[in-house]
């Protein structure tokens, strides 16, 4: 390979890894260990990999990666993949980020909206109770009212969010925020 040729590689390598330093720098929006990040961020310019490549490429115990390659699968960033006449596993990182994001944040924001809606339903039947009871004083129905109400209101937080991942997921949100074309 002649000199020039040398330099390009090094040149394309040099970007390469900027891009795979800031990937992995950033994965921690997504709850991914620094590792699993720079696993993922070096897969990102490669095809597909075998955990022996992974491996060899990044220096990283086989527990170590096994652990990060199936984080990454929790949260659709890697997939498994198949190679006609290999028996080794081989696994592509996802490339769309839109897809990345919408799967991620999806999957936390339905999480998110369960788990409080469910609570709020809960307190809010105790709430009634405590209103409801005789025994208690007005101080504490003006109280239990005034929770109830408070927790009738965060409910149209949870119903916009549910609403924003329904618009994310049938791609509806490109409607009212399209992706920009490259500049």
């Amino acid at each position: 390979m002649s000199e020039s040729a040398d330099k390009s590689r090094k040149k394309i390598e040099e970007a390469k890894d900027k891009v795979i330093g800031a990937i992995a720098e950033t994965m921690d929006l997504y709850g991914v260990t620094p590792a699993a990040a720079n696993l993922y961020a070096t897969m990102y310019f490669k095809d597909q990999m075998t955990l022996d490549e992974m491996r060899e490429e990044l220096e990283m115990s086989k527990p170590s990666m096994s652990t990060s390659v199936r984080k990454l699968q929790e949260i659709d960033m890697v997939k498994k993949t198949y190679t006609r006449g290999s028996r080794k596993h081989t696994y592509a990182a996802e490339k769309n980020f839109f897809r990345s994001f919408m799967v991620f944040y999806c999957q936390m924001w339905e999480r998110e909206v369960n788990t409080n809606l469910e609570a709020i339903e809960e307190a809010q039947e105790d709430l009634i109770n405590v209103i409801k009871d005789s025994a208690s004083t007005p101080d504490v129905v003006a109280d239990a009212k005034k929770y109830y109400d408070q927790l009738e209101e965060s409910k149209t937080y949870y119903r916009w969010l549910e609403d924003l991942v329904a618009s994310i997921r049938s791609g509806k949100i490109f409607e009212y925020l399209p992706k920009r074309e490259q500049d």
